[in-house]
């Protein structure tokens, strides 16, 4: 009685259904066995494809809104690293996305034909091999204009979701071994031993005196000078290059009062300073002068905010050469990150910063503003949205992308989805060049990318419910085995056109693999089997590269089986 309740409850809110499907997809993906888990993704489509056996009819309308502010959101992203990875000293890794991206097409297309496979089926083994969930709404955008009469288009469309679910499992966990494990078999390498090796050939150290995994946080202590020697009598300028932790001095008590003070200003007995720096380095201090409690004299306006890097005088500097810039005096790194996925990049020494960069930085206020007048934009915590650059970006991009070219008799079109994911690249490097055109907060991009993708997931599964058991029957081994070699064979061959044909070094090779596959999780599996971060060096550009192809190939796919 009370599943009948439900049932019907769903049936009449149909909205219901797809929150159903969300919270019970979002658990099960979240749950592991054995290290591995099936994902949000995966989850929710399972999970809609259950609740779809109640009949549940939605709108196609409601999965359209969430797919294409999902792309915009996608776009945004990694706009600064598509066109910096196009245009700038990323070009060879941007073409080797290329090269793979262009591999993976080609195996599902193979797969295709030697199948007998029509563009749903295909499309399914494209996003579940390729783990590229993106391809599928411009796929059925394209299935939907295609020429194939409403029984044909429906048909096509449920085999979606039956090949992508059979195919997705062996596409995350299949990429990731075979780069963790089978990569440096091919490659001829011990991973671990290449990334120590790059480390000591780039002079990779950390740059603030501290562990290779990041600056320590700093703090700030009060001391006050007994004897001449070690400070007293020398300048601002020397007493901070005492020891060889960057540490700085914050504030100077003189005869009972806090002076100004510059680089070359002389310490004198009796001095009361505050300085900041790791805890070695203040270590040291204490060893030589007198720690005491002074509360206005460390009572400084300490801030933690991300900067944005805009300037193209510091783009492609190295990060142990910015350290010894004027510009960086009291500022702290705490982590640098690029991309749409967040990567956190190492806090290395031979690190190279880019434009669109987020740099999480701590200091005095004053150094603070010196840094980010500089070098670019203060991304301060907002809880607004731009809705103007949201809703405008979105409606300008699906109008130019609606515009259909007949090329030799064939409609060409990259549709309002497309339009939408071009007008999130062009915007999104925009803003690394001129932040204040508008910001799209964390939580705000978590939530067009993650919940928006899987609401359209979720619809589709509902959707396709009805008929996927039968399909999974009709299709089943087939599909799984054509998955595997989708996924198994550009991720074997990779390694080897990154090393013989692009020459990538070692240490950052299957970085780059993992990057043109866009698959984060076999990228954390590389650096897990590494013990080093340094392959992330090598994911960002191929990323955002492949990431804008494979979702494109779900278009292309269907013009080639149309």
């Amino acid at each position: 009685m009370l599943f009948h309740w439900i049932a019907e409850t769903l049936r009449a809110s149909p909205e219901l259904a797809i929150f159903l499907a969300l919270a019970i997809g979002f658990w099960i993906g979240s749950r592991k066995i054995g290290g591995f888990s099936l994902g949000a993704v995966t989850g929710t489509l399972l999970v809609g494809v259950l609740i779809g056996q109640l009949g549940i009819i939605i709108s196609p309308q409601v999965k359209s809104v969430f797919f294409i502010m999902f792309l915009f959101a996608v776009g945004f992203g990694v706009g600064p690293q598509f066109v910096r990875g196009i245009a700038n000293n990323g070009l060879p890794q941007a073409l080797f996305a290329v090269v793979i991206a262009s591999l993976c097409l080609a195996c599902v297309y193979i797969a295709a034909i030697f199948s007998g496979y029509g563009p749903g089926m295909a499309e399914g083994l494209l996003a579940g091999s390729q783990t590229i969930s993106a391809s599928i709404g411009l796929a059925t955008d394209a299935i939907n204009r295609s020429s194939l009469s409403p029984e044909q288009v429906q048909e096509q469309l449920n085999a979606i979701p039956v090949a992508y679910a059979v195919t997705y499992l062996f596409g995350t966990v299949g990429t990731g071994w075979i780069l963790a494990f089978l990569g440096p078999k091919l490659l001829r390498i011990n991973l671990e031993e290449e990334c120590q090796r790059y480390e000591r050939e780039m002079n990779i150290k950390p740059v603030n005196g501290n562990s290779e995994t990041g600056w320590h946080e700093h703090i700030i202590r009060a001391y006050r000078l007994k004897t001449l020697g070690k400070f007293a009598g020398k300048s601002v300028f020397d007493a901070e290059k005492s020891t060889q932790d960057r540490m700085f001095l914050e504030n100077i008590r003189r005869n009972g009062k806090i002076i100004p003070f510059d680089e070359n200003t002389i310490l004198s007995v009796g001095d009361c300073i505050a300085v900041s720096g790791a805890h070695d380095a203040l270590v040291y201090w204490s060893n030589h002068a007198e720690e005491i409690s002074d509360r206005e004299l460390i009572n400084i306006p300490i801030e933690t905010v991300n900067v944005v890097i805009t300037s193209k005088k510091i783009n492609g500097q190295r990060l142990g050469n910015l350290a010894e810039s004027n510009s960086s005096h009291g500022i702290y790194i705490n982590n640098i990150h690029r991309g749409s996925m967040n990567v956190e990049i190492p806090l290395l020494s031979e690190t190279a910063i880019f434009q669109g960069d987020i740099i999480n930085i701590t200091g005095s206020r004053r150094n603070v503003d010196k840094l980010i007048n500089e070098f670019g934009y203060a991304d301060r915590p907002t809880d607004v949205t731009s809705m103007v650059m949201v809703g405008g970006g979105i409606f300008i991009g699906g109008l130019i992308g609606s515009v259909v070219l007949p090329i030799a008799g064939i409609p060409i079109t990259v549709s309002a989805s497309g339009g939408a994911l071009i007008a999130g690249l062009v915007l999104g490097w925009l803003r690394s060049v001129t932040p204040k055109i508008g910001n799209i907060p964390n939580a705000t991009v978590w939530f067009m990318n993650t919940v928006s993708l899987n609401i359209f997931i979720a619809v589709v599964g509902i959707s396709a419910g009805p008929t996927f058991i039968k399909g999974l029957q009709d299709a089943g081994l087939s599909v799984f085995l054509w998955g595997i070699f989708s996924s198994a064979l550009p991720m074997i061959l990779a390694p080897l056109i990154g090393k013989y044909i692009f020459q990538f070094d070692p240490a950052i090779n299957l970085g780059c693999c993992g990057g043109a596959r866009t698959s984060t999780a076999s990228v954390a599996m590389v650096a897990d089997v590494a013990k080093s971060n340094v392959p992330m060096l090598g994911y960002t550009v191929p990323y955002a590269v492949s990431n804008t192809l494979l979702t494109m190939w779900g278009l292309v796919i269907v013009l080639l089986l149309s």
